[in-house]
């Protein structure tokens, strides 16, 4: 089995959600006792949040590129980042590696394309759904990626900053979240594509009309399949 390196604390509620989906599925791979092998590196999301913030994304990569070879150099055979927005600065992390990235939209690419779907709908955070890294990566894969209008990616991110990170989930926000949805649906989306962590926290499986796609337990499970792979 090889060492997986997670890059976490962005937020800490859903790199516990990575860690809980990477044992879980070596132990169903493997069945006992078995766990993953993994060595996690967890941010104080505060400083992170700070410097997205302030449009220092140079500043960003460097760190994380930086917590990404100390991984590395600590054990980890690939690495995971746990995260959808900071896969914004995937570069400068893949850049420093000899092991392995994951990228987190090629788990999701490969999950939607499974499914049939070639018109998905996006939920992030603002940096997600107005910077053009996951839906390039997507299309790049013949995928076509819809974006919910400014007021609705206002209140997608908003519930992500002020409740998800914080461990707050609303009945309220999971009900508005359910109208975005509603009008990515009417506006041709075949699937929604849950690409903040977090969001895992307020929309769960079988509660939409059309197939979601949770980017933190696919990506998990990405990561969980290579790292026992021959």
């Amino acid at each position: 089995m090889r060492t997986i390196g997670l890059i976490g604390g962005m937020s800490w509620e859903s790199t516990a959600e990575y860690y809980r989906i990477l044992n879980e599925s070596v132990r169903d791979r493997l069945g006992g006792l078995h766990s993953a092998r993994v060595i996690v590196d967890s941010l104080d999301f505060a400083e992170v949040a700070a410097l997205q913030s302030a449009g220092a994304w140079t500043e960003a990569g460097q760190l994380l590129a930086d917590r990404a070879a100390r991984l590395e150099q600590a054990g980890a055979d690939l690495v995971v980042l746990a995260t959808n927005t900071m896969h914004l600065v995937a570069d400068a992390i893949q850049a420093r590696l000899s092991v392995p990235f994951l990228h987190i939209g090629d788990a999701a690419a490969d999950a939607i394309e499974a499914a049939g779907v070639t018109v998905v709908g996006l939920l992030g955070t603002r940096f997600t759904m107005e910077n053009p890294f996951l839906v390039d990566h997507l299309s790049r894969r013949g995928l076509r990626v819809l974006l919910p209008p400014a007021q609705d990616r206002t209140l997608v991110h908003d519930v992500i900053y002020d409740e998800l990170v914080q461990g707050v989930v609303r009945e309220e926000s999971r009900l508005a979240y359910a109208e975005v949805i509603d009008r990515l649906v009417a506006a041709g989306a075949e699937g929604v594509l849950l690409g903040c962590t977090e969001i895992e926290l307020l929309v769960t499986p079988g509660w939409t009309r059309v197939p979601t796609f949770p980017t933190t337990r696919l990506h998990a499970e990405a990561a969980a399949a290579a790292a026992l792979a021959p």
